[in-house]
C-alpha cells in the first residue's frame, strides 16, 4: 500500500486531501510555500457535491455559521445608482471567505505540516519519489499530489512548464482589501466602462470589504510574484478612470500589502497524473474566478481523489484512473466561462446596456438551481477498503 504521499499546497485542496487521507489510514504530509496558513482571499462558494463533502467532515455548521451573508450583485451607473441587481442566494449554498475556510479545514487535519518551504525536485523510481526540498532534509515518500495553485510547481517538476498547460482567458484581474463604506452592505457592487470593472465586495458578515478590478487585454508580459509590477500594471489600466468611486478603490488597493494581481486563465491538461504524481484542484483543472466553482471543485476533487486511493488499497495507477474519470464532466462544464465573464465585463458601451437589461431577468436566479447533481460516492475508512456510488 502506498502510505507515505505528499501534499504541495495548504490551500483548500490540499488540507482537504490530507484530512481524507489521514482518515483512510494514509500518512500524508503537506508542504507550503507561506510560513502560516493563508488568512486572506476572496469569498469562495461551498455547493453542491461540496455541501456533502464539509458535511461529512463536521465542518458544515461553522462553514455556515461564519456564511458571507451577500445577497447578490449590483450593476450601477457612474452617479452609483443602481441600473440592475441579481440576488444570487441560494439555500443549497453556502458562501464564505477563503481564508476562513482555510483555517476550519487546517483545524480539522491531521497531518504534518511543513510550513515555510517548497519542494526543489522529484525524482521517481518504481518504488516512490525522492523529493528534495527547499529547506527540509530529502525524504522519499510513495506518491506526490500537487496541489499548489494555477502556477503548481509540482506540474512544472513532474509534467512541462506552465505555459503549455495555461490558457489566457483575454483578462487580467485583482483584489485588496478597501474600506467597507464605500460599497452597500450585502452586495457586491460592479460599474463597468468597455472593457474593464470596478466593484466592491461587502459580506454582511465581516468588517473587511473587497475592491475588484478586471480589464481586458493582450497577454501582458510580468511575473506573477512580483507585486510591485502587479501595482504598475492596476494603475495603468485604471489610472485614468475617475467615474463612480475607482480612484478611492484604486489607491486602497495600491496600498495592501496583499494586492492580488493575476490573469484570467484555465488549466488544461490531458491527464492529472505521471506516474506517481498527480494533480488536484487549480493545479490540475483551474477554472479561473469567473467560474465561482473553485472551492466546490476542489474540495470535491481531493475528497474524490483520497477515496479513490484508499479504495484502490494505495493502488495509484488504478486510482489515478478513476479519479480522473470521475472529475472530468464536472471540471469541462465549469471552465465555459463565457457568459460569467460577459456578465462582469462587457466588451462595448451596447454590450453593457444589454447586461443590464437581461440581469434585470428572473431567470437569471434560477440558473443555479438547474446544475445536475450526480450522487457523491462513499467510501469505507480507515485503511481503505470498498466504494459505493
Amino acid at each position: 500500500m502506498n502510505k507515505r504521499i505528499l501534499i504541495s499546497g495548504a490551500s483548500i485542496a490540499g488540507l482537504t486531501l490530507a484530512h481524507w487521507l489521514a482518515r483512510h489510514g494514509f500518512e500524508p504530509t503537506v508542504v507550503e510555500h507561506a510560513p502560516a496558513p493563508r488568512s486572506g482571499g476572496n469569498g469562495v462558494d461551498v455547493r453542491g457535491n461540496a455541501i456533502e463533502v464539509t458535511e461529512r467532515m463536521g465542518i458544515l455548521p461553522r462553514i455556515r455559521a461564519l456564511a458571507t451573508d451577500v445577497h447578490g450583485m449590483k450593476f450601477v451607473d457612474a452617479t452609483g445608482r443602481a441600473v440592475a441587481r441579481i440576488d444570487t442566494r441560494d439555500p443549497a449554498s453556502v458562501e464564505i471567505m477563503r481564508g476562513d475556510l482555510v483555517a476550519l479545514l487546517h483545524e480539522v487535519t491531521d497531518a504534518e505540516i511543513l510550513f515555510g518551504d517548497s519542494v526543489l525536485g522529484l525524482e521517481q523510481d518504481d518504488d516512490g519519489v525522492t523529493v528534495t526540498f527547499e529547506h527540509a532534509p530529502a525524504r522519499r515518500f510513495d506518491l506526490v499530489v500537487g496541489a499548489d495553485g494555477m502556477h503548481s510547481n509540482i506540474r512544472r517538476l513532474a509534467f512541462d512548464p506552465e505555459e503549455r498547460f495555461i490558457r489566457f482567458k483575454d483578462h487580467y484581474f485583482a483584489f485588496a482589501d478597501t474600506d467597507a463604506s464605500l460599497g452597500e452592505n450585502r452586495w457586491v457592487t460592479m460599474f463597468n466602462t468597455p472593457g474593464k470593472m470596478t466593484g466592491i465586495y461587502r459580506s454582511g458578515n465581516h468588517a473587511q470589504a473587497k475592491a475588484y478590478f478586471m480589464f481586458r487585454s493582450a497577454p501582458l508580459r510580468y511575473d506573477h510574484r512580483d507585486v510591485a509590477e502587479h501595482r504598475r500594471l492596476i494603475s495603468e489600466a485604471f489610472g485614468g478612470e475617475s467615474s463612480w468611486r475607482t480612484r478611492e478603490l484604486l489607491d486602497a488597493a495600491l496600498a495592501d500589502p496583499d494586492l492580488y494581481f493575476d490573469a484570467l486563465g484555465q488549466v488544461r491538461m490531458d491527464s492529472w497524473s505521471n506516474g506517481r504524481v498527480t494533480l488536484v484542484g487549480d493545479a490540475a483543472w483551474c477554472a479561473s474566478p469567473a467560474s465561482g466553482a473553485g472551492a466546490e471543485l476542489a474540495l470535491v476533487g481531493a475528497y474524490l481523489l483520497a477515496g479513490e486511493l484508499a479504495a484502490a488499497d494505495g493502488g495509484h495507477r488504478v486510482a489515478f484512473a478513476r479519479y480522473d474519470a470521475a472529475r472530468r464532466p464536472l471540471v469541462d462544464a465549469k471552465q465555459r466561462i463565457g457568459p460569467n465573464v460577459r456578465l462582469m465585463v462587457p466588451k462595448t458601451e451596447g454590450g453593457r446596456c444589454v447586461r443590464d437589461v437581461v440581469a434585470r431577468l428572473p431567470l437569471l436566479r434560477t440558473l443555479g438551481a438547474m446544475e445536475r447533481r450526480t450522487p457523491l460516492p462513499e467510501y469505507g475508512l480507515s485503511g481503505g477498503g470498498g466504494r459505493r456510488s
